[in-house]
């Protein structure tokens, strides 16, 4: 009989899911918002600010999702209540 493996973590498989999750999101602003940015500039100072920009975008985008996922929380009972089915 072959030794068991041992465990890497003992996490559930939600915290894999939510991280890869995670990463496929940080790839894809990487990929559509911050690259086109940095890219239409030429000067180093341009790209930079750029880059600084698109790091404010993303923070907006991360407190936005936030600020829905709390609101999506605390009313969640009027929401099962409004739609039917979500129980």
């Amino acid at each position: 009989m072959p030794p068991e493996m041992p465990r890497l973590l003992g996490l559930g498989t939600e915290f894999y899911l939510f991280g890869g999750a995670g990463l496929i999101s940080l790839l894809a602003f990487a990929a559509f918002i911050l690259v086109p940015a940095v890219g239409s500039y030429g000067r180093t100072w341009e790209k930079a600010t750029a880059a600084l920009l698109s790091i404010f975008v993303l923070a907006a985008l991360l407190l936005l999702g936030v600020a829905l996922g709390v609101l999506i929380v605390y009313f969640w009972d009027d929401i099962t209540r409004i739609v039917p089915g979500l129980d």
